[in-house]
């Protein structure tokens, strides 16, 4: 069996330096981490994590908190997942999936958290000794990682207002005191100020049916141009059936923009005009950056919004795309 001299005999380096390559990657430039992964796979060298958990006192083991509902149908949490396990499996650290009563059911040495509330804060959710970060805004000091929703709907705004639309009405979520949907807010109605336009908001179940009842409602006895700047995919599917219903042509009289740009955008007919949010990305950037912190004995990180990107497609410009 390899040992760790043998490894660093092969490499042509120091056993210190496989060692920082095996236990701090971060630390290490990719040049001599390639090196050194490439010897270890010639010589079928698996490192004694068990021993080295047990020095560092550490478990190898990360949870993850979701603490919201989860839709079987969408795909966002399983890109998040594995953006998190990818950057995790790097490090041989596994993910275990918890609720809030499980949460503190076995040993762990870090948490990742997502779908938190206020009221979470409130009752004492995260009163725990283990490092964690937070997927999604927030103003109560914790560390967290989110893209920028304000420059998301920023974005989504001055497109329908450079495609001509004065009406454009936003979709929000029906969550108005977390900070992700007050920063998508903000962005939409700083936009329509900034050109003289009239922000006209209503929020809502993130639900397509539900949106989709919202849409035939606004459109029923409205004949005029008007643009739909939503803060979610799952909304936008509903109001673009709703254009559809009324015969809209996209483009034209009828636009809608979504938020997210995972799978859902893809799958309406035609295609929706979203804000992408690099989600697999950030689930990356979510396990560095909890690493980090565990190895830092628990110290404050940097909170980091990822930029989001606007994709053009058929709901707004009538043009249908392939992707």
């Amino acid at each position: 069996m390899a040992t760790l001299a043998d490894v660093a005999k092969k490499a042509n380096v120091s056993k210190m330096t496989v060692s920082r390559v095996i236990n701090h990657p971060d630390q290490v430039s990719d040049e001599l981490k390639e090196l050194v992964f490439k010897a270890m796979k010639e010589l079928d060298y698996v490192p004694n994590f068990a021993a080295r958990a047990l020095v560092q006192n550490r478990t190898q083991v990360i949870k993850f908190l979701i603490l919201e509902e989860i839709d079987t149908v969408e795909p966002y949490y399983m890109n998040l997942l594995t953006g998190i396990s990818r950057e995790l499996d790097k490090h041989y650290y596994s993910l275990q999936l918890v609720t809030r009563k499980s949460k503190n059911i076995g040993s762990y040495d870090g948490l990742i958290v997502t779908g938190i509330r206020d009221e979470d804060f409130e009752i004492g959710v995260l009163d725990i000794e283990k490092p964690v970060i937070l997927y999604g805004e927030n103003t109560r000091g914790y560390d967290f990682i989110d893209v920028n929703n304000k420059k998301g709907t920023e974005m989504a705004t001055e497109h329908v207002i450079k495609r001509g639309f004065k009406r454009i009405v936003f979709l929000g979520i029906d969550l108005l005191e977390e900070q992700f949907m007050i920063s998508r807010l903000a962005g939409y109605e700083e936009t329509m100020r900034r050109h003289g336009l009239s922000p006209e908001s209503y929020f809502l179940k993130n639900s397509s049916r539900v949106a989709e009842q919202k849409g035939i409602e606004l459109l029923r006895y409205n004949s005029e141009d008007i643009a739909f700047v939503c803060a979610s995919d799952r909304i936008a599917i509903g109001v673009v059936r709703a254009g559809l219903s009324f015969g809209r042509k996209f483009g034209e009289n009828f636009a809608v923009t979504g938020f997210d740009g995972v799978f859902l955008d893809r799958i309406s007919s035609p295609h929706i005009t979203t804000v992408r949010s690099p989600v697999v990305e950030m689930g990356e950037e979510l396990a560095r950056m909890l690493l980090r912190k565990i190895n830092d004995a628990g110290a404050p990180q940097d909170n980091i919004l990822f930029e989001p990107e606007l994709i053009v497609r058929g709901s707004t410009t009538g043009i249908e795309t392939s992707f």
